[in-house]
């Protein structure tokens, strides 16, 4: 018989409190969805006329999205929300009845590609609540997700034990791959290479020996993949196997990448790591980084073992 979401979420023993706000997330999603299909229809493309705390231009439907996201979750029992969208993190309110986790989100992943029709996501992370608040390693999390607005609409997640895959359908989330096996061998990679003369050199070795193909160093053709939403190059990765990277770069030396450590490293590199395979900042395991703020930045590279151990060697 076909396992819903709840189903599965409860033979994974996770605690009432837990399932309650991974349904509200999930369901919240389901909303997301049918707002990303409708689109043009509903007048909702284009720019919202506001920035975010990074000082991007907000689309419309990131604004959308997350007015949605932390709706349900508040509904659904968090003790607090942090989203990238948003400068500080909001408290649940005084009286009710808030749950032991947090929630920290990226609500439309890939906004950039909205009025293109590409590929976008959501990507969330859950902690449990402590003195230290969000401030925790990513080897803190007791759940990550994302959720994949693509031909089809599908959730990833992991709880620890594993990374699954379900398939939206008729607003149900259906079981479709029971555990996900990401191969410790590859011949595809994804990055930017448009930023390539901006990169550290360890990089460029890395690149360029891929490039070489089958008469360089490491004796294989490469394939490169690149779709500029991290939601649907982890999604390929996690699908077939490869590499993605968004290394830090020369434009500004100040910050240690562009990809968020708390909103969108952490939670890709919990789900890549529970499919067996790795991810870094170049120098160490992304999941054991401990944050100093909310909206950090961090260089990663993630997917096939093999690969990630390479390039880590390199820069180290």
């Amino acid at each position: 018989m076909p396992q819903t979401l709840s189903d599965f979420l409860t033979h994974q023993g996770a605690p009432t409190q837990l399932v309650k706000l991974l349904n509200g997330v999930t369901e919240a999603c389901v909303e997301i969805s049918t707002e990303v299909r409708r689109g043009a229809l509903a007048g909702i493309l284009g720019e919202a006329g506001s920035d975010n705390i990074q000082g991007e231009h907000q689309k419309k439907l990131d604004v959308i999205a997350n007015d949605i996201l932390l709706q349900a979750a508040l509904d659904s029992g968090a003790y607090a929300v942090a989203s990238e969208e948003m400068d500080e993190p909001v408290l649940a309110a005084p009286g009710t009845s808030g749950s032991d986790y947090l929630l920290l989100f990226d609500p439309l992943d890939g906004s950039s590609n909205i009025d293109v029709n590409v590929t976008i996501g959501t990507i969330f992370s859950v902690l449990r609540r402590t003195d230290a608040m969000f401030l925790q390693p990513g080897s803190a999390q007791v759940a990550a997700g994302y959720v994949a607005y693509g031909p089809a609409t599908q959730l990833v997640i992991t709880l620890g034990q594993g990374t699954a895959a379900f398939t939206l359908d008729k607003g149900q989330w259906w079981l479709t791959t029971e555990r996900i096996e990401i191969p410790a061998d590859t011949k595809e990679f994804a990055i930017n290479a448009s930023n390539a003369r901006h990169w550290e050199v360890p990089v460029k070795r890395y690149v360029d020996e891929m490039l070489a193909g089958k008469t360089g160093p490491l004796g294989k053709d490469f394939n490169m993949r690149w779709i500029a939403s991290m939601v649907a190059d982890v999604h390929r990765v996690l699908t077939r196997g490869g590499t993605f990277m968004y290394p830090r770069d020369s434009r500004d030396p100040s910050k240690a990448g562009k990809l968020r450590l708390m909103y969108e490293a952490n939670p890709m590199s919990f789900l890549v790591e529970q499919a067996g395979g790795a991810s870094t900042n170049g120098q160490q395991r992304i999941l054991d980084l401990a944050p100093t703020e909310l909206h950090q930045r961090v260089a990663v590279f993630m997917g096939s073992r093999h690969e990630i151990e390479r390039v880590t060697r390199y820069h180290q």
